[in-house]
């Protein structure tokens, strides 16, 4: 929890860089350059957590392999994160980073699990309902989910919007155990 909490700090200062959108969406990319590496090179994770390693170090392999593929300002706020000692918590920067950018945008994650395989027409059609419902642009994730059996569930931040066959089977059963009449 700390380090999300250090990690929001670091990326509204990174955000507050950004003076523009266009800025902003370069950092963005920057940070994708950097997330990519760091998924794919265990030895780079290792590296910016190890605290055997200098800061020093550090930075010089972070600028050797990144210093051509990212911006000078994303650069220099890795030069910044490696001063204070904090690379270790780089990955959380970037994703509190991108839950920033997607707020000044407007824009929320939403993750629709379904029972059976939604065509494309059905996934337009439902996220063009959802930003009419949410009035916000949505960046919709579909998942399948055959325990549903039926219907989909569709979880926006903390809400959770559950119009599957296995939860209006939940819902009869409870009404028939509390002795509602269904007419």
């Amino acid at each position: 929890m700390k380090n999300i909490r250090v990690a929001r700090r670091y990326a509204q200062a990174l955000m507050m860089t950004a003076d523009s959108p266009k800025a902003i969406d370069q950092i963005t990319a920057d940070l994708d350059v950097i997330k990519s590496a760091l998924n794919i090179s265990r030895d780079l994770r290792r590296l910016i957590t190890s605290p055997v390693v200098s800061a020093g170090k550090k930075f010089a392999v972070l600028r050797e392999v990144f210093e051509k593929r990212i911006g000078t300002t994303t650069m220099s706020f890795i030069e910044l994160l490696t001063e204070k000692q904090r690379e270790g918590i780089l990955p959380e920067v970037i994703e509190q980073y991108k839950a920033l950018r997607d707020t000044k945008y407007g824009i929320i994650n939403v993750d629709v699990s379904s029972a059976v395989e939604i065509s494309s027409q059905q996934e337009q059609n439902l996220s063009e309902k959802l930003e009419h419902y949410t009035k916000k642009k949505v960046r919709v994730r579909f998942s399948l989910d055959t325990a549903l059996r039926g219907g989909i569930v569709v979880k926006i931040g903390d809400t959770v919007l559950d119009s599957s066959v296995k939860r209006q089977l939940e819902l009869l059963r409870e009404q028939f155990i509390h002795g509602h009449v269904l007419n």
